[in-house]
């Protein structure tokens, strides 16, 4: 079993609200890692950052996303910092992987850079500017289809993912 589309991209580019729209439009299940891993902890996620710190996060995540590759045939929605885990890129060898991208005035836009996330707390322009340029060439290194979502609506996104991957809807 493995996921029919996995969805990859940095915070706030609309993983999840893409996904459940291709998971309706493919008559099929939607699972997000995030969520997974909030249910199984039993907090935030910028809970666990803050109370644990962001490597005892990514080995959370890193086994998140390990069982769900494992046990979901739907879409897959993961977080915005699975892909630097090396063991993880490469269970996503040989999936259908869409890198939903935006550029840092779409994600100024849709996430206003806030506090909630834990990684952007500080000069969130900044942050997340360097976050791209540290996680782009892994999205793209993972990536079976890019889909640019900036000024798009989530059903254009959605459209554009099925179109890239040639998919059908149900």
């Amino acid at each position: 079993m493995s996921p029919l589309i996995v969805l990859v991209g940095p915070m706030g580019v609309g993983k999840s609200t893409v996904g459940q729209l291709l998971a309706e439009r493919l008559g099929t299940g939607y699972r997000d890692t995030d969520d997974d891993i909030v249910a199984a902890q039993g907090r935030t996620i910028a809970e666990i950052f803050v109370e644990e710190g962001e490597p005892a996060f990514r080995a959370i995540e890193k086994q998140a996303v390990r069982e769900a590759l494992a046990g979901h045939d739907g879409v897959l929605a993961l977080g915005g910092g699975a892909v630097l885990d090396p063991d993880t890129r490469a269970l996503l060898a040989g999936q259908r992987v869409v890198y939903l991208s935006m550029d840092v005035e779409e994600a100024v836009k849709r996430t206003g850079l806030n506090a909630a996330r834990p990684l952007l707390a500080i000069n969130p322009r900044k942050q997340w500017r360097e976050l791209m340029e540290a996680r782009r060439h892994l999205y793209e290194e993972v990536a079976t289809a890019v889909v640019a979502t900036d000024g798009r609506t989530p059903e254009e996104v959605t459209r554009a993912a099925l179109d890239a991957l040639e998919l059908k809807e149900a």
